[in-house]
């Protein structure tokens, strides 16, 4: 596991938190940035598996 899935991880949880926020209070811009984050965090992690699996194959 590296930075980057680490990191991507922690981005869904904080989108997570921001989407369920605008959904209780009605913010519908709050929720739309929740969403986003949410993606770039599951596009960060996706990244960081990537990059683990071209580690591991490029080991001797």
């Amino acid at each position: 596991m590296n930075k980057d899935r680490i990191q991507g991880s922690v981005e869904q949880a904080k989108g997570k938190v921001k989407e369920v926020a605008g959904k209780v209070t009605g913010d519908s811009k709050l929720e739309t940035e929740g969403k986003v984050q949410q993606a770039t965090g599951k596009i960060q992690n996706a990244v960081g598996g990537f990059k683990d699996v071209v580690k591991e194959a490029v080991k001797p």
